[in-house]
């Protein structure tokens, strides 16, 4: 996997969160994408954490930070049993909805949903990077 350094972005705060944002976004579905199955869902390690339940997870994530979704039981989010292609879809679509929605807010008003974001995208990359290594040997972004 090619490494892509940080997205360039413009000078104003929205476009730099809502910039590494999708950057990040795009290298969680990356690592996921032509992982081979069952690795992209089979547990490495002691937590039961998958590659593909990350990104699962992440939609949830995204659906109710940005779509007012209320999530249940987020344990339950981290488990999928749906085809990889169909949770990248479903992750992709969510993400375009949310795209949506900030598109209609300023700044100020979204600044702790689009850290949060960052935050929570940023630290599950960290996670995909570790296990898709696992899997086979695949680095970068």
């Amino acid at each position: 996997m090619r490494d892509r350094p940080p997205p360039r972005t413009r000078n104003s705060e929205t476009e730099v969160l809502r910039g590494f944002l999708d950057y990040l976004r795009a290298s969680v579905v990356a690592k996921v994408e032509g992982a081979p199955e069952p690795q992209v869902r089979t547990a490495a390690v002691p937590s039961g954490t998958t590659l593909l339940g990350l990104l699962h997870h992440l939609t949830f994530v995204e659906r109710a930070t940005f779509l007012g979704e209320r999530v249940r039981n987020w344990k339950s989010t981290f488990r999928t049993t749906a085809p990889v292609d169909e949770v990248v879809a479903r992750y992709r679509e969510t993400v375009g909805r949310a795209n949506e929605v900030l598109d209609g807010r300023d700044t100020q008003s979204v600044r702790w949903a689009l850290v949060h974001m960052i935050e929570e995208t940023g630290r599950h990359a960290g996670h995909a990077d570790i296990l898709r290594e696992l899997i086979d040997g695949t680095t970068g972004r």
